[in-house]
């Protein structure tokens, strides 16, 4: 499925109509409609911005995963976003899990890099 079939497929769950949804993205509804026909792909902010309405990520958008649910929740960007400390600081200060295992070493270090990763992506 391409982007615009997915942005378009997305704004119709939602019941919106493009004029609702390019006011909530700020552009204009040609704009959208272009998106959502495949005439033009949205840069890089626009499509932050279509991830972030629709609570998606953008790997999702641009057909990367099926899982749409794979954006962070707004707790987790919260938490990500006022890490300060270093890999070894949170190896030692905090007791990190997922479903109830605490993490390794080696597992706190990727999901650092990954939050990293996808700083740099949006």
């Amino acid at each position: 499925m391409s982007i615009g079939n997915r942005i378009a497929q997305l704004r119709d769950e939602k019941r919106w109509t493009q004029e609702q949804t390019a006011a909530k993205l700020g552009i204009s509804r040609a704009a959208l409609s272009h998106y959502e026909k495949n005439r033009r792909e949205p840069d890089s902010e626009t499509l932050a911005k279509f991830a972030d309405l629709y609570q998606v990520s953008i790997d999702y958008l641009v057909g990367r995963t099926l899982n749409p649910q794979s954006a962070l929740s707004d707790d987790v960007r919260d938490f990500v976003d006022h890490l300060e400390l270093s890999d070894e600081e949170i190896l030692q200060k905090y007791n990190l899990s997922i479903d109830g295992r605490k993490l390794t070493a080696e597992e706190t270090k990727r999901f650092i890099a990954f939050v990293r990763a996808e700083r740099m992506m949006n």
